[in-house]
């Protein structure tokens, strides 16, 4: 259910509903699966108040970029998040892999309203 709602969305972007859809498609969401760990931290916790026990805890990103790199980056501290730096496991492509890639615009879309929809199904979501 989750991957068909964010198949449609990632096809409805912004870029696209403006007749944009022929720009360069070399952008990509990205999830990493962070340990939950992270609950332990009040930052996180004041940004997800309605996470739901035993849901996932997140980091949602854009990259244009492989996402593998990317990931590898964050692990490196390089350009990183701090959550991703400390409770980083693993990249979660069974969420994003279906929606990459995709122009500029509708990333930095899809970036915030899947952390929008996985938030309102109790995951713990950090954006930055």
């Amino acid at each position: 259910m989750l991957l068909a709602v964010l198949l449609v969305a990632a096809r409805c972007g912004p870029c696209n509903a403006l007749g944009l859809g022929a720009m360069k498609q070399r952008h990509n969401v990205y999830v990493v699966e962070l340990s939950p760990d992270v609950l332990g931290e009040a930052k996180f916790m004041r940004a997800n108040p309605s996470y739901q026990t035993g849901k996932p805890c997140v980091y949602v990103g854009m990259t244009g970029r492989d996402p593998d790199l990317r990931f590898d980056q964050h692990m490196a501290g390089i350009k990183g998040n701090r959550f991703v730096l400390k409770y980083g496991q693993r990249l979660m492509y069974e969420v994003f892999e279906p929606l990459n890639p995709m122009p500029y615009g509708d990333a930095q879309y899809m970036e915030v309203d899947l952390g929008i929809r996985l938030r309102e199904q109790g995951w713990g979501v950090w954006q930055a």
